[in-house]
């Protein structure tokens, strides 16, 4: 099992010097944003598709640093009825597959992403709990006449590439738990397109991930090493609470999902945080994670995704790093 980190949190450092932080906090494996909701910083995609010479260029930085480079990972929402935003996050996934297959990656982690409710609507709306019958309607649109044709598209071309995708169980998306990614990998009879394994988004729904990972078994293709605080804030408001604020494209601290997009500003009080790995959930628990996936895959990867918003940059890579570490019975850097 390799343990790393993706790198979309260093994204302010070239690559190589990115590379250089991971191993210097004793991690071995990278994960590169190829698209989606961000930018690819860290992949020269266009040189990467035209240039043997430097795809093997490109290769050489991570074997200099000592670092495997493990899964790209193009988050974001294909299914988005935006006339530009979707239909570039979609044309992302299909790419980042063919560039993964020209460097040997085996994996590209992704969203399965959200549509609209209805035909002719302009964005996106997360469906659940469907108890009223216009809300099995939505469902049924979404999964019939959007999400289940482009994920046929897309199991055939990653399969043509022999190129594994790992759809994040991410609420505001079709897949955001176990049974939903049941259903997406039983309707297009999958081959290649099963699960990331990011207990985070699992935690604040109730969800217990070890659980989770048995279940799942050998549809866990990927793993994420990122925690979540439930907040006391929760015991009156639930982990639902809807409160987050909006953040204007031209403000100085927005941070751009694609076109008129932005992140929304955190609640606060907020019902829970993401947290870096051991703030949420300690090493017991982590060791119990490591052993769950390893007992899946012994040669996954399990790379870091630090949001954690109360530590820097390298406070909350090294706090995850640590604690990542000793979960798995390895030595920290000193």
């Amino acid at each position: 099992m390799k343990l790393g980190a993706y790198t979309a949190c260093l994204h302010d450092k070239p690559l190589p010097e990115a590379l250089k932080t991971l191993a210097s906090l004793g991690l071995e494996s990278a994960e590169i944003n190829s698209g989606g909701f961000l930018p690819p910083v860290h992949l020269p995609i266009d040189d990467l598709r035209s240039s043997e010479q430097a795809r093997q260029d490109y290769l050489g930085e991570f074997e200099a640093a000592g670092v495997t480079l493990t899964a790209l990972n193009c988050n974001g929402n294909p299914l988005d009825p935006h006339p530009t935003e979707g239909p570039r996050q979609a044309q992302d996934i299909l790419d980042s597959i063919e560039v993964a297959a020209l460097l040997g990656v085996k994996r590209v982690v992704t969203m399965s992403g959200t549509p609209a409710a209805s035909a002719g609507g302009t964005r996106p709306a997360w469906n659940v709990l469907p108890w009223h019958s216009a809300f099995l309607d939505v469902r049924d649109y979404q999964w019939n006449d959007v999400a289940l044709p482009f994920w046929r598209t897309v199991q055939a071309h990653a399969a043509d590439h022999d190129v594994k995708i790992a759809i994040e169980m991410h609420p505001h998306n079709i897949v955001y738990n176990p049974a939903t990614m049941e259903r997406l990998a039983t309707e297009i009879n999958a081959t290649h397109v099963g699960a990331e394994m990011d207990p985070s988004h699992l935690f604040w729904q109730g969800i217990e991930p070890i659980e989770a990972v048995r279940h799942l078994g050998g549809l866990v293709y990927n793993a994420a090493a990122k925690d979540t605080r439930i907040n006391a804030a929760a015991r009156v408001n639930g982990v639902l609470d809807d409160s987050f604020g909006r953040v204007a494209p031209d403000d100085p601290d927005a941070l751009s999902l694609g076109g008129d997009y932005t992140l929304s500003r955190w609640p606060a009080p907020s019902s829970w945080d993401f947290v870096a790995v051991g703030r949420g959930h300690d090493v017991a628990w982590w060791r119990g994670f490591l052993e769950a996936i390893e007992g899946v895959d012994p040669d996954m990867a399990v790379n870091i995704e630090h949001e954690d918003q109360e530590l820097d940059q390298m406070e909350g890579l090294r706090s995850a790093a640590e604690t990542l570490l000793a979960a798995a019975g390895r030595p920290a850097v000193a």
